[in-house]
């Protein structure tokens, strides 16, 4: 595959309304941008993609159990995982054409790609990406609720429900399926960033210590699992983070790249995230040795924690993330 096939991807975009895959959100009315409809053809391909993931990652496997969290939370959650303060993105506004742009992923931090007029951009300013909404019939800060932006936070807050009731013990996985929701300053690139999206994510929970092999291990089997579903191997290209690109929470990350017709980029990423979620959510943190940088948790009813039967000793498990996006697999 040639990357940045302008020409490919438009091709792509116009067979996938064509044959049923792929339609543009309400088309009668214009459509509305950066969201899509699966069609008769891509609903098949799609629940295609998502269930041999499950089958896979979790029906095959004795150490991996599913789980279907609520899409909305309260900001209590948000608050204690850092998104509220850090789930970003810079925004610039050019004063000339009044289009806006995320300045990290701009080639020319001084030009608009969208008039070519250099020097015209605003002071970037932090915009955060999660839709507020509110439950119940008043709209007041009270009833402030949040559609989640990962599908991440449902299966660390319900990590002690999970161990409790499944009889698991680290290493053990937390599989789930599901939509997510991001106010996308620039969605681009037909379904590959869109503003409503699902997820394929496991939240693998080990000993530290042993948290980069078992980083080293879901790479490898991810990028094995992709390779099963017909993709080549040459077009897939894991990519290690430096340390400036990675996130306040990552230990290390390896995002596996794939050759779009658009470029490279991002189908999966697997991230060692150490304790910093456990160790967000947890009462007693004090107690728990946490070794991430979190916030002061003081509203949290439970010890997400796992006691070793052996020594007694109580430890905040390690986490490993294979984070994939489902429709970025139907798209490649």
């Amino acid at each position: 595959m040639v990357p940045n096939d302008d020409t490919l991807f438009d091709k792509v975009v116009n067979l996938s309304k064509r044959r049923g895959f792929v339609f543009q959100s309400a088309d009668i009315y214009g459509g509305f941008r950066s969201t899509y409809d699966y069609g008769p053809i891509g609903v098949l391909l799609l629940r295609n993609v998502k269930e041999q993931w499950w089958r896979t990652m979790v029906q095959l496997r004795h150490d991996v159990v599913g789980l279907d969290a609520s899409i909305l939370s309260p900001p209590a959650v948000w608050q204690a995982s850092g998104h509220l303060a850090n789930f970003t993105d810079p925004l610039v506004d050019c004063r000339d054409c009044g289009a806006r742009h995320r300045l990290d992923k701009l080639e020319d931090p001084d030009t608009c790609p969208s008039c070519s007029k250099s020097g015209t951009f605003t002071e970037a300013r932090e915009f955060n990406l999660m839709f507020k909404t509110h439950a119940g019939p008043m709209v007041e800060s009270a009833a402030e609720v949040y559609l989640r932006p990962e599908t991440a936070q449902g299966m660390f807050v319900n990590f002690a429900n999970v161990l409790n009731t499944s009889r698991k013990k680290p290493p053990f996985g937390i599989a789930q399926i599901g939509k997510s929701f991001r106010n996308e300053i620039t969605p681009r690139n037909f379904i590959f960033r869109v503003r409503e999206f699902e997820q394929m994510e496991i939240e693998y929970f080990v000993r530290p210590g042993e948290d980069e092999y078992w980083h080293r291990y879901w790479v490898e089997e991810r990028l094995k699992w992709w390779q099963e579903m017909g993709l080549s191997r040459e077009n897939l290209v894991p990519y290690q983070q430096p340390p400036e690109e990675l996130a306040h929470y990552a230990k290390a990350t390896v995002d596996i790249l794939y050759r779009f017709p658009h470029g490279l980029e991002e189908l999966e990423g697997i991230a060692n995230r150490t304790d910093f979620d456990l160790g967000s959510h947890t009462k007693d943190q004090e107690a728990l040795g946490i070794t991430a940088r979190v916030l002061r948790n003081e509203h949290s009813t439970q010890r997400l924690a796992y006691r070793d039967p052996e020594t007694g000793k109580w430890f905040v498990p390690y986490v490993i993330e294979p984070s994939a996006g489902v429709d970025r697999g139907v798209l490649a």
